[in-house]
């Protein structure tokens, strides 16, 4: 089998596995959420499964805030964090497929044009764009994988930025959790 056949046939796989995880998330919604009652782990997998879904966010960053407020927060933030950048993967993914949704945004292609133009800096600002709430991070996933970055070094920009971003989340739970208990006590 040709180097180009075979990549054809790992970016239909690609494609076909990031669907299929985004319909069992879905279809399985309820059971996920049974998965907090498991501490970090749990608040791993969920996280994953909240950036897991392409452009359809899922509230990872709500389940974080509420999660410090009850476990010590730098290792939500840490579980969450870790999570979340294996959950990207998706968008990683279907942009190395090459049959995103997205492909055919013009955001999408000036994120990917800027990307190719300056690889030097895509890590920064997948980084970023990691750290910053936004629905728009699946795009730099996306343009990522469509331009091939090296995997690793995605992952390693994307875990700094959303385990960041998480701290940020998980303490804004834990002082307000330690807030109202305190009003409570009053």
């Amino acid at each position: 089998m040709n180097p180009k056949t075979r990549l054809t046939i790992l970016r239909v796989l690609s494609l076909v596995g990031v669907v299929a995880l985004i319909a069992i998330l879905f279809i399985f919604r309820g059971q996920v959420r049974k998965l907090e009652n498991y501490g970090y782990i749990g608040i791993f997998l969920i996280s994953i499964a909240a950036n897991a879904t392409i452009i359809i966010p899922l509230p990872g960053v709500a389940f974080t805030t509420a999660m410090g407020a009850i476990f010590n927060p730098f290792g939500v933030a840490v579980a969450a964090g870790l999570g979340a950048a294996l959950g990207e993967l998706t968008g990683y993914m279907a942009g190395f497929s090459g049959q995103g949704v997205a492909e055919r945004t013009a955001l999408y292609n000036r994120l990917t044009s800027w990307m190719k133009s300056h690889q030097n800096l895509a890590y920064g600002a997948i980084l970023i764009l990691a750290f910053i709430p936004n629905p728009l991070f699946d795009l730099a996933g996306m343009s990522a994988g469509a331009l091939k970055l090296p995997l690793w070094k995605f992952l390693l920009a994307c875990t700094i930025g959303k385990i960041l971003k998480m701290l940020m989340f998980a303490y804004a739970g834990y002082y307000s959790g330690s807030w109202l208990s305190g009003l409570i006590a009053k």
